[in-house]
């Protein structure tokens, strides 16, 4: 099985999982799709190449036959691309002998996963920016809380952090898909890790993600962990949110 496209950090966090006790979720971009011009702006029509859906297929099955975890639950952004790169994935897993029956998960599409969703309280007012900016500057003017019809960037993020772990596998050998776009991802691990720009080397590349984890019985009270390339972090959610308050604008 060849996957000398998927982006090299994602091999190397297999390494640093949990035990097999602890369930985990993938949070990640979509696969390899179709080129755009511009300013990195992405149009919800594109599709996945061939090659992108060969990734999906290879890097799903690869999961479940290198971590001795069974696919459990999978959410997504409704974009059509993010849906067949889970799709893809689950069916690459349902082919393999370690996670038979693979195929009968449902795809549940979740707004907050398309680009800009989680983090726009007014469409009408922040959408022009989003435009304007383009993907890198508009992720930078959210990071630091500068855009009009947005949420506070922390606010944004817990939204989705929440999703996340309600829909994260409660028993053990448990994996979660949750598949989104590069522009909620790279705000999410800037905001997650304190940082208040992002450069073209912290964007997430297709079929990157990160792995999460949630160490608590109630969200509010938990601590989440994850792994971005090459890195265990971890964050105390309650800290996190009461930082919101004290940064608000």
């Amino acid at each position: 099985m060849s996957l000398k496209l998927l982006p090299p950090s994602m091999l190397s966090a297999i390494d640093l999982l949990p035990d097999t006790k602890t369930p985990v979720t993938l949070f990640t971009r979509h696969s390899l799709r179709e080129d755009t011009a511009g300013q990195g702006l992405a149009g919800y029509d594109l599709q996945l190449t061939p090659q992108g859906r060969d990734l999906a297929q290879q890097w799903g099955a690869y999961l479940v036959d290198q971590t001795d975890r069974n696919i459990q639950h999978c959410i997504s952004s409704p974009i059509q691309r993010c849906v067949d790169t889970a799709a893809l994935m689950i069916e690459g897993a349902d082919q393999t002998n370690k996670a038979p029956h693979t195929h009968k998960i449902e795809i549940v599409e979740q707004g907050l996963l398309v680009e800009p969703g989680s983090f726009v309280l007014d469409i009408q007012k922040a959408g022009p920016y989003f435009k304007k900016q383009g993907a890198l500057g508009f992720i930078n003017s959210f990071v630091n809380n500068a855009l009009p019809g947005m949420k506070h960037p922390i606010h944004g993020v817990v939204d989705v952090l929440e999703l996340i772990y309600n829909t994260h596998p409660k028993t053990p050998y448990g994996l979660s898909l949750a598949v989104s776009h590069d522009t909620i991802l790279a705000a999410m691990i800037a905001v997650m890790s304190g940082h208040q720009e992002v450069s073209k080397e912290d964007w997430p590349k297709m079929m990157e993600g990160l792995f999460v984890w949630f160490e608590g019985d109630v969200f509010e009270e938990s601590k989440l962990k994850w792994i971005w390339r090459g890195k265990v972090h971890e964050l105390d959610i309650s800290q996190f949110q009461n930082s919101e308050f004290k940064t608000h604008k």
